[in-house]
């Protein structure tokens, strides 16, 4: 993370401005990768989602699903820590709601939900337990939760170097807060008191060169972390860039969907 104290920071994340941006234009991409937009839409189906349903997206970023539960004729509401990415949730999803809160506060008083949603949020925290506490106290009887979320260190890379690849994948897992949260995430709703649960496992298949920018990323935050030379993200990531040109190259990204209902 850049730690020049000249830039403006999100109050509550420790961000920047341009390391929003940058997390926007990632998410865009995973929004856009093969199989996004039906785990989507599978997360919609989990909740139940119906006309005039109040639905919390929680960890909503740039708005997509809350976007798309509003053109389902729901009436979901985007919530967010960061200032920032409520800024560009509204900007374009104009129509929608959106509000900055966290996941231990959301906006709404008890019951008042029938459905909440978390995607790609779980590892950021340091209290999972919390936020499904949380989740518990603003649904409805019978409401639903979906937690949508990968196991770090799952990352599944076809190289030439496996000992590199290994080091790299564990390198960017220990940056995360809680890196394997999503395998615990029946555990954490059984616990809450939740009923009805359900876990589902989507894998993204990645093959084209399409994926490069992703391995970029994790290679990039191992050489960061100083895990791993300069040299050696380098070379793996030649290897990689070269086996998307010959349309060798795979990545395969379980996703874990659990699912349940507020007694």
């Amino acid at each position: 993370m850049d730690t020049n104290t000249n830039l403006d920071r999100t109050p509550g994340t420790g961000r920047t401005s341009e390391q929003t941006d940058a997390l926007i234009a990632l998410l865009d991409l995973g929004d856009e990768l093969p199989g996004a937009a039906g785990l989507r839409a599978r997360s919609y189906e989990l909740l139940g989602l119906a006309p005039g349903a109040a639905i919390a997206d929680v960890g909503c970023g740039a708005g997509r699903a809350v976007g798309e539960m509003a053109g389902r004729g729901a009436r979901p509401v985007g919530v967010d820590l960061d200032e920032r990415m409520i800024e560009v949730a509204g900007r374009r999803w104009p129509a929608a709601d959106f509000r900055v809160a966290g996941a231990y506060a959301l906006p709404f008083a008890d019951g008042e939900l029938s459905g909440y949603r978390a995607e790609k949020l779980y590892h950021i925290l340091d209290d999972p337990a919390r936020a499904v506490a949380e989740a518990r106290r603003v649904l409805a009887p019978g409401g639903r939760i979906v937690l949508i979320g990968q196991d770090w260190d799952t990352y599944v890379v076809d190289s030439d170097d496996a000992a590199l690849t290994r080091a790299i994948v564990h390198a960017r897992a220990d940056l995360v807060t809680g890196p394997r949260v999503a395998r615990r995430h029946r555990n954490l709703l059984l616990d809450a008191g939740f009923t009805d649960v359900t876990v589902e496992v989507h894998t993204w298949v990645l093959t084209g060169a399409a994926a490069v920018p992703v391995l970029a990323d994790l290679a990039e935050r191992a050489r960061s972390a100083g895990s791993i030379s300069a040299a050696q993200a380098e070379a793996w990531l030649t290897e990689q860039r070269e086996r998307g040109r010959r349309d060798r190259l795979f990545l395969a990204l379980p996703l874990f969907v659990a699912a349940a209902t507020r007694p």
